[in-house]
């Protein structure tokens, strides 16, 4: 699953506007098989087309499977569009539905964050976007910023492999009958063009840290440029190292986060790491014309990924993810010329001689969101791996507490 595949065809989607026009086609040009996984399923205007070609689909006798996130499903999926999906023949299942507040334990945060699609393991659909429309950004005018890829190929082996067993792994747990193998058969899948790529998920077993290895494996080996686009960023030590170490080598490194705050503790504890990271060269950019929800990266002019996983832990740590890394000098050019647009329309560059001289009361919050950040992941359990690794040898010289920089 982790090897990098000849072949394929891989096509970049920027924003719903593309994306759901091209799951649709692909719905409704379905001779077999649908299967969705997402982790938000809203009924607005992208989520109402999306549903009715799924019904129309099951209704000329493919077989149609929608999997949500349980949590997801709460927050947006509305009955009457679970029981509409049901009467047109649609098997919809959500995973981890237990979510009750008064019930909590650490394994509910392993959520299904990952958007799949495939048709009849012909084409696919991997990515960030949700079910929802881009105009469903509260304070914003503009859509929101995300990204997916289109895949024909080879690739599409591991994708279909991977939504089998979840959806098999689901209805185990469940006590569902299921005719779906928990072992699928590997099928084969015909050349569709000439781009390499991989499909790397996260999940809690064998790929747990898959896609953070495939990030650092592309950042220690980068050359040139490093330009990283993610809504939510709280690297940890072993992936800010690698940063740090690459501006320090002459790489230039660009991160483009979100200005817009939408979870407090989170936003000010990401914040804590700014001045780190601007002391040692590395040029951030904050998104301030709506909401950025990319996680997205290009390095060099051969390598880039797409996909649903953030750089926090969360994504890394807990979450079932999964993005496609391709390694094709077309590809990262279109990405990279994307994203400097979005940054030339709505960004603005973080000084770092401004940060340093921030307010005393805001660097107190921001390092005490750090804190809390830390001490919630220790009490979950995760994180530990890399506290004792740092226990047990010395300080890197990048790992310096610059002055004004906030806890490493």
């Amino acid at each position: 699953m982790n090897r990098f595949q000849p072949g394929n065809r891989i096509a970049l989607l920027r924003n719903g506007s593309e994306y759901f026009p091209a799951l649709v086609a692909a719905i409704d040009a379905a001779e077999r098989e649908v299967w969705l996984e997402t982790y938000i399923y809203a009924d607005d205007a992208s989520g109402q087309v999306v549903t009715a070609a799924l019904m129309r689909a099951a209704r000329r006798g493919v077989l149609v499977r929608v999997l949500v996130d349980g949590w997801g499903a709460r927050l947006y999926l509305k009955p009457e569009v679970e029981a509409s999906l049901a009467e047109a023949g649609v098997t919809l299942l959500k995973y981890r539905p237990e979510v009750a507040p008064w019930q909590f334990r650490s394994h509910r945060l392993r959520r299904l964050h990952r958007k799949l699609v495939h048709v009849d393991a012909h084409v696919a659909f991997v990515g960030g976007i949700n079910i929802i429309d881009d105009a469903n950004t509260p304070g914003h005018r503009a859509p929101r910023v995300d990204f997916a890829v289109r895949v024909e190929g080879p690739l599409l082996v591991p994708i279909v492999h991977t939504m089998q067993r979840v959806w098999s792994l689901v209805e185990l747990v469940q006590f569902k009958r299921s005719d779906v193998p928990l072992f699928p058969t590997p099928r084969r899948a015909k050349r569709a063009g000439g781009q390499t790529a991989k499909f790397v998920i996260r999940d809690n077993l064998r790929h747990r840290r898959d896609i953070e290895r495939a990030y650092l494996a592309a950042i220690r080996t980068a050359r040139q440029e490093i330009l990283i686009a993610n809504s939510y960023f709280f690297p940890g030590i072993r992936f800010r190292r690698a940063l740090i170490a690459a501006a320090q080598r002459g790489v230039k490194v660009t991160l483009l986060l979100q200005a817009r705050v939408e979870y407090v503790l989170l936003h000010n504890a990401s914040r804590a790491l700014y001045g780190q990271l601007l002391a040692a060269g590395i040029e951030i950019q904050e998104y301030h014309l709506s909401f950025l929800h990319a996680k997205v990266a290009v390095v060099d002019d051969r390598w880039a990924t797409v996909g649903s996983s953030n750089i926090d832990p969360y994504s890394l740590l807990m979450a079932r993810e999964a993005n496609v890394v391709v390694r094709d000098p077309y590809f990262a050019d279109q990405l990279r010329l994307e994203l400097g647009q979005i940054i030339q329309r709505g960004a603005r560059q973080v000084p770092a001689a401004r940060w340093r001289r921030r307010p005393r009361i805001y660097k107190l919050l921001n390092w005490l969101a750090y804190g809390v950040v830390r001490v919630a992941m220790g009490m979950l359990g995760y994180g530990r791996d890399d506290w004792f690794r740092r226990r047990r040898r010395k300080p890197h010289p990048s790992e310096s507490r610059p002055s004004g920089s906030g806890p490493i």
